[in-house]
């Protein structure tokens, strides 16, 4: 049977997976009964209710900001149903103890997400700059060349993304998500192909998709190093000025970000030889991201799936895949 369209995305989650559709988005986490339990996220997109927010680009940004607020929320979600804040505790916690926790998790959270925005700044606008200056030092003389420059320093920061993604992989329960992170990708691959959902039609399923969120990073990534350079060639003065440069960068992630969403899209819709050179980074980086899933990670995207599966399924929509790891 021939490949249908869709947008429909996913995110891997702690013990559990969020599906999302347009008219809906579902996420199912294993209980520590082992049951699962679906539930869903109220609201809908601002772009449905601002048209001009559904331009190119534009809607790019809408949709990963978005995307990463619900996914948040998605996560905070999983990880209170799935018991995984109570795993320290030998002892049964009352109501009133559980909701304490989870608003401690939810702090914990927004600090971890503040301080990973700092860290993302120094590791990928700070450090790069600073090896640069290093190489300068080692060879005795400035590297006079622009191009040559941006080059080196945005591979310096596809080599800090690449290793991070690597070496956190190698936590175990890091290891569990990006399992998760392989089912969401098979049961999508087995709705797009008109496959009945079952385990056994999604564990046949591959768990590369070019959709997926780690190819959105690679894809910005790319895009930053050819605005990056672009940036510098025209407006060199800036680049001198290491404040000034780090608020242009900045300015550039929306477009970056919108840009990346429509490259993505694009490559989720059609399959030719320009479409796989534009996912193949990121389809490598997948090997990293997604490990193959027991079946019972598959039954959990299979009810998130089914939970949010659209009416009409054949209809084109915008979206993407939505995992933020």
């Amino acid at each position: 049977m021939a490949n249908k369209y869709t947008s429909i995305g996913g995110q891997a989650l702690i013990e559990g997976i969020m599906m999302k559709s347009v008219e809906k988005t579902a996420i199912a986490v294993r209980l520590p009964d082992k049951s699962i339990d679906v539930s869903y996220l109220d609201g809908k997109s601002i772009k449905q209710k601002y048209k001009i927010l559904n331009i190119p680009i534009i809607r790019g940004v809408v949709g990963f900001v978005e995307s990463m607020l619900q996914g948040y929320k998605a996560l905070s979600i999983s990880a209170d149903k799935s018991g995984f804040a109570d795993e320290e505790s030998d002892k049964p916690k009352t109501e009133e103890q559980k909701k304490k926790d989870s608003k401690l998790l939810n702090v914990v959270m927004v600090i971890g997400a503040v301080l990973g925005v700092i860290l993302a700044l120094g590791l990928f606008m700070y450090l790069p700059r600073l090896c640069v200056s290093g190489i300068e030092w080692l060879i005795g003389g400035e590297i006079t060349s622009k191009i040559l420059r941006s080059v080196i320093e945005q591979s310096l920061k596809m080599t800090i993304f690449v290793g991070y993604v690597m070496l956190v992989s190698l936590m175990n329960d890091i290891k569990r998500v990006y399992m998760y992170h392989g089912a969401e990708h098979k049961t999508i691959f087995c709705y797009e192909k008109g496959l009945e959902l079952t385990v056994e039609n999604v564990r046949k399923q591959k768990r590369f998709h070019p959709r997926c969120g780690t190819s959105f990073m690679i894809l910005m990534i790319l895009i930053s190093v050819i605005l990056s350079t672009v940036l510098q060639i025209i407006f060199p003065s800036i680049y001198a000025i290491p404040w000034l440069w780090t608020v242009a960068k900045l300015l550039m992630v929306p477009l970056t970000c919108g840009i990346g969403f429509e490259v993505l899209k694009f490559c989720g819709r059609f399959d030719n030889i320009i479409t796989r050179i534009i996912s193949a980074p990121g389809m490598w980086l997948q090997r990293v991201t997604t490990k193959e899933p027991t079946d019972d990670m598959i039954e959990i995207a299979i009810a998130a799936l089914k939970a949010c599966e659209p009416e009409v399924p054949d209809v084109d929509r915008t979206g993407c895949c939505n995992d933020n790891i």
